[in-house]
C-alpha cells in the first residue's frame, strides 16, 4: 500500500485536462478572429500541451509506478492500454483531415500541400512523426503530441526505474526534475535557435521528456504526503501560472507553475473538490483528448464554411461567429468521443483482456492442442 490512500480517479486533475485543451484551442483559432490583438495568455496557448505532458507523467505514475517498482508490471499490457487510449482517434482524425482536404481540392479551394503529405503518412500511422522521422508536418498536425506521448509510453519502464528509487526523496526528485527541465530548455534554445516548447515534428519526442519526468517527480510528493491547504495552493499556483503566461515570462516558469497546479489539485480529496469533482467537470475532462484531436479538423471545416457564408476576408471572422465555432468544439468532441474514442478504446481493451485470458489458460494447461498453445487460434 502507498502511504496515502490514493483514489483510483483523481477527479480534479481530470477536469483540468479540459482547461488545457481549451487553452490550446483558443490559441489555434485566435488567428481567425477579426481584429484580434496580441494577447500574452493566448499566444502561450501552446503550453497547454506541456500541461498535458506533465499530467501524463503524474497520472501514469499514479496508476503504474508501484507495480513497476515491485516487478508486478506488464509492459505488454501497459502498451496495449495506451494504444487503445490514443490510436483509434488518432487514425480517425488523420482520415478526417485527409477527406476534408480532398473535398476542398475537389471544390477548387486551396489546401496547404503538406496536409496531404503521402511521404509523412507512414510515420503518422506508426506514431513516430514527432521523432524527426516525418519530412513535413502533414495530416492532423496536433497529433505530433500523440507521437511524443507514444515515445514516453515506450520509455515508461526507464522513468519508473529512476523514480521508484527516489520515492523516499520526493523533494530531491522534484528539484532534480526542475533542474533538468531548466538546463534542457536553455541548452536546446541555444543550440537550435528556438524554444523546445515550440518544437513539434522535429523534436517533439524530446519535448515531452522533461515534462513527463516532472510529472513523475511531483507524484512522489503527492504519494508521500498530499499538500495541505490544497484549495489555497491551487488558487495561488493557477494565478501565478496565468500571470506568467500573460506576461510572456520564460516558458520554463509557466511549466513549473503548471506542475504546482497539478500537485495542488491532486491533493484535493474528491469529496472536498466541489465543482471540480462534479459530473460535468469530469465529463469535460474525459472528452478533452477528443477536443484536442478534433480541433484542427473542426477548424478546417467550420472556419472555411463560416468564411464563405459570411464573406469574411482572409477567414477573419466576426466575434459572434468565432465564439459560436469555438463553443461548438466541445459538442463535436463529445460526438467523436462517443462514436469513436470511447467504444474503440473499450473494444481494444476487451480484446486485450481476452487475449491475456487465453494466454494465461494456455500456460496453465500445457496439454492443450498445439494450435492453441502456439497462439495460432482464431481471435474473436
Amino acid at each position: 500500500m502507498t502511504p496515502v490512500q490514493t483514489p483510483a480517479d483523481l477527479k480534479p486533475i481530470t477536469a483540468l485536462r479540459f482547461g488545457a485543451a481549451i487553452w490550446v484551442a483558443v490559441y489555434t483559432f485566435w488567428e481567425n478572429l477579426a481584429g484580434a490583438g496580441q494577447s500574452g495568455l493566448v499566444s502561450k496557448g501552446y503550453l497547454g500541451v506541456e500541461l498535458f505532458f506533465v499530467l501524463s507523467g503524474f497520472i501514469l505514475s499514479h496508476v503504474y509506478l508501484q507495480s513497476a517498482g515491485e516487478k508486478r508490471f506488464s509492459y505488454r499490457s501497459f502498451l496495449w492500454a495506451r494504444v487503445a487510449r490514443v490510436y483509434p482517434l488518432h487514425v480517425a482524425t488523420l482520415i478526417g483531415v485527409g477527406l476534408l482536404a480532398a473535398a476542398a481540392l475537389i471544390a477548387g479551394m486551396s489546401v496547404d500541400a503538406n496536409v496531404l503529405s503521402w511521404a509523412s503518412l507512414p510515420a503518422n500511422l506508426m506514431m513516430v512523426h514527432a521523432w524527426g522521422l516525418a519530412p513535413v508536418a502533414g495530416w492532423n498536425h496536433p497529433s505530433w503530441s500523440i507521437s511524443a506521448e507514444w515515445f514516453a509510453y515506450l520509455c515508461f519502464p526507464l522513468f519508473a526505474f529512476v523514480f521508484w528509487r527516489l520515492r523516499e526523496k520526493p523533494v530531491a526528485a522534484v528539484i532534480g526534475a526542475a533542474a533538468f527541465l531548466a538546463v534542457l530548455y536553455f541548452v536546446f534554445e541555444q543550440t537550435a535557435g528556438f524554444p523546445l516548447t515550440e518544437a513539434t515534428i522535429r523534436w517533439g519526442a524530446l519535448r515531452i521528456v522533461p515534462c513527463f519526468a516532472l510529472g513523475c517527480a511531483l507524484y512522489l510528493v503527492y504519494r508521500k504526503a498530499p499538500l495541505k491547504a490544497p484549495w489555497t495552493c491551487s488558487a495561488i499556483s493557477f494565478g501565478l501560472m496565468v500571470l506568467s503566461a500573460a506576461l510572456g515570462l520564460w516558458d520554463g516558469i509557466t511549466v513549473l507553475l503548471a506542475g504546482a497546479l497539478i500537485l495542488s489539485l491532486a491533493s484535493l480529496p474528491n469529496q472536498r473538490a466541489g465543482w471540480l469533482a462534479s459530473r460535468p467537470a469530469v465529463y469535460l475532462g474525459e472528452i478533452s483528448y477528443s477536443v484536442y484531436m478534433v480541433c484542427v479538423p473542426w477548424k478546417l471545416l467550420a472556419v472555411g464554411l463560416a468564411a464563405k457564408l459570411t464573406d469574411a476576408p482572409d477567414k477573419h471572422l466576426q466575434i459572434f461567429v468565432w465564439l459560436a465555432i469555438l463553443a461548438l468544439l466541445p459538442v463535436v468532441a463529445a460526438v467523436s468521443y462517443h462514436l469513436i474514442e470511447h467504444p474503440a478504446r473499450k473494444a481494444l481493451r476487451t480484446l486485450g483482456a481476452h487475449k491475456r485470458k487465453v494466454s494465461d489458460t494456455n500456460m496453465k494447461h500445457g496439454d492443450m492442442p498445439k494450435q492453441l498453445a502456439t497462439g495460432r487460434e482464431p481471435v474473436a
